[in-house]
């Protein structure tokens, strides 16, 4: 199931793929993304753009929240609702986000359960070729029943 959600999130997420970001892997509330440097992801002094470094970290939260809510994801309706980043140094070259939340999955599925919506956090760490961080985000979800469902 895992596998499925990170090649459709991959294919479905049309600004992600236009910056060129690639979900590598999805866990329950963990997930790593990546980004090659190409041309359109560069600023004007030859590093990975912060615009780019941020569609990065968003990418990989999210896909740390969809391995929550595996079996229900069709039933949801996600939506970040505030994201903080943190750059570090400049980023050059491929760049790996690490995507956790601390919050374990039967706890958000209760929370859910009990109120329809619930908020969380999902902390991203960034890092270059050579293991240095590079930048660190903070993104928010919430996660609500969709209208209409039970």
């Amino acid at each position: 199931m895992l596998e499925l959600i990170r090649n459709q999130m991959n294919r479905s997420v049309p600004f992600a793929s236009h910056t060129g970001v690639e979900i590598l892997s999805i866990g329950s509330g963990e997930a790593q993304a990546a980004l090659d440097e190409r041309p359109t992801t560069v600023n004007h002094i030859g590093s990975q753009h912060a615009g780019a470094l941020f569609t990065l970290g968003e990418t990989a939260s999210g896909a740390a929240m969809a391995g929550l809510f595996t079996t229900r994801l069709g039933e949801l309706r996600p939506v970040t609702s505030d994201a903080n980043i943190r750059y570090a140094r400049i980023a050059r070259g491929r760049i790996v986000a690490s995507a956790r939340c601390d919050t374990p999955a039967p706890v958000l599925l209760d929370r859910l359960d009990a109120d329809g919506k619930v908020s969380f956090a999902v902390d991203v760490t960034m890092a270059d070729e050579g293991g240095r961080d590079v930048a660190a985000m903070q993104v928010t979800w919430h996660v609500s029943k969709s209208i209409g469902k039970a």
